[in-house]
C-alpha cells in the first residue's frame, strides 16, 4: 500500500486559526480559572449555569472569549462543508472570511434583537439569563466542532458521511441544550406559552431557515 500525501492549499492560514482558538482557551483559563473549571463540567453539573447565569452578564469577558472561539470553530467547520460540496475560483481565505463575518454578525444581531425584545417587555434579566444559557451550551459544542475540524483537516479525509455525523451531532446537541433551557424555565414558559411559540418560530427557527436558503441559493 502506497501512502498518499494530503496537500491543502489553505493549511497555512487555517493552522493559525486553530492556534488562535487554543490561545483563546488558554487565555480564558488564565483570566477566569474558576469559570473555566465550572464551564468544563457543564455536561455533568448545572453549577456554571445556576450560579454564573444569575449574574446577568451574558456578555461577560469569559463569554466573549468563548463566543469568539465559537464563531471561528463553527466557521471552520462550515468552510470544510462548503469546500467539500462546492468548488470555485474564490480564494479559500476569502470564503472563510465571508462565512465568519456572516455567522458572527448573525449571532450578534440575533442576540441584539432578543435583548431589544426583553427591554420592550421589561424582562431584561430573564432574556440575559436565556442568552447566557444558549451561549454557554453552544460555546461548549463549538469546542467539539473545533477538534472535529482539526481531524478533518489533518487526519481524516472529509466525506459526506463523516460531515453528516459531525454536523448532525452538533445539531442534536444544540437541540438538547435548548430542551434543557426550556425545561429549566418551564414555569415562565407555561405562563406565556403563546408568546413563547411566537418567539420560537420567529427567532429560533425562521432565522436558520432564511440563512440556509441564502447559503444554498
Amino acid at each position: 500500500m502506497q501512502a498518499t500525501e494530503r496537500i491543502y492549499e489553505y493549511q497555512d492560514w487555517i493552522t493559525i486559526l486553530f492556534l488562535s482558538c487554543f490561545v483563546l482557551l488558554v487565555v480564558a483559563k488564565i483570566l477566569f480559572p474558576q469559570r473555566f473549571e465550572e464551564f468544563t463540567s457543564l455536561l455533568n453539573s448545572g453549577k456554571f449555569i445556576a450560579f454564573k447565569g444569575k449574574e446577568n452578564k451574558a456578555f461577560h469577558g469569559f463569554n466573549i472569549l468563548l463566543l469568539t472561539l465559537q464563531a471561528v470553530s463553527v466557521s471552520i467547520f462550515l468552510f470544510i462543508i462548503y469546500r467539500y460540496f462546492r468548488e470555485g475560483q474564490t480564494p479559500d481565505l476569502v470564503i472563510f472570511i465571508r462565512i465568519f463575518t456572516a455567522y458572527f454578525c448573525f449571532v450578534l444581531i440575533k442576540a441584539g434583537i432578543e435583548k431589544i425584545i426583553g427591554n420592550i417587555f421589561e424582562i431584561d434579566e430573564k432574556v440575559d439569563y436565556y442568552i447566557f444559557q444558549k451561549f454557554s451550551y453552544r460555546n461548549f459544542i463549538s469546542i467539539f466542532l473545533l477538534f472535529a475540524s482539526l481531524f478533518l483537516i489533518y487526519t481524516f479525509y472529509p466525506t459526506a458521511l463523516i460531515i453528516g455525523i459531525i454536523g448532525g451531532s452538533a445539531i442534536i446537541a444544540n437541540a438538547i441544550g435548548l430542551f434543557i433551557i426550556y425545561r429549566r424555565n418551564q414555569s415562565a414558559i407555561g405562563a406565556n406559552w403563546f408568546y413563547f411559540i411566537l418567539y420560537l418560530c420567529a427567532l429560533e427557527i425562521a432565522p436558520y431557515i432564511i440563512l440556509y436558503k441564502l447559503i444554498t441559493n
